[in-house]
């Protein structure tokens, strides 16, 4: 179960490892596992804030991930146990902007951030819809629990190649 308690700390979930089949030839988590142990994490999130499967299969409404953009900062290697961070930035009836870290347990090292806009979905559409006002409590609490920390580097960083101004000659 996640730590969502304190009104200083992002939510933290279980420790994670690596599946052998998840290291690439470079002998490293390949990259798309980052985004499945990112996903991993917010299914924790999602099961504290009341959207989890049971919701899904109960009331028919569930999230997608509207958009999503991985920093990759750190190899992480086969023997590597990971917990994942997730703090709330923002949030509106139907979408919350939301950053995460993939940390080694260990010694807390940031192996990649992801920052997401998550969508709550009516699956008899499928369409975004606002979250039901039991659920729309809960995001909002995490929302203030989050509240007083700092905006994590790498928000809203752009994607793109850094040129140097040319001199003129």
């Amino acid at each position: 179960m996640g730590n969502a308690d304190s009104h200083t700390t992002q939510f933290i979930s279980p420790v994670a490892g690596i599946e052998p089949g998840w290291i690439d030839y470079n002998g490293h988590l390949n990259m798309a596992y980052y985004l499945v142990l990112f996903d991993r994490g917010y299914d924790v999130v999602a099961d504290h804030l009341g959207m989890g499967a049971e919701y899904a299969r109960t009331r028919r409404m569930t999230t997608y991930t509207g958009d999503a953009r991985i920093a990759y900062l750190n190899e992480v290697h086969r023997d590597a146990d990971l917990v994942t961070t997730y703090q709330i930035l923002d949030h509106d009836e139907k979408r919350i902007h939301a950053f995460q870290e993939l940390r080694h347990a260990g010694d807390g090292k940031v192996a990649a951030t992801c920052e997401t806009l998550t969508l709550h979905i009516d699956m008899g559409g499928p369409k975004v819809c606002p979250f039901p006002a039991d659920v729309m409590e809960r995001v909002a609490a995490l929302a203030a629990s989050h509240a007083g920390l700092p905006v994590p580097d790498g928000v809203g960083r752009p994607i793109g190649i850094r040129r140097r101004p040319k001199v003129a000659p």
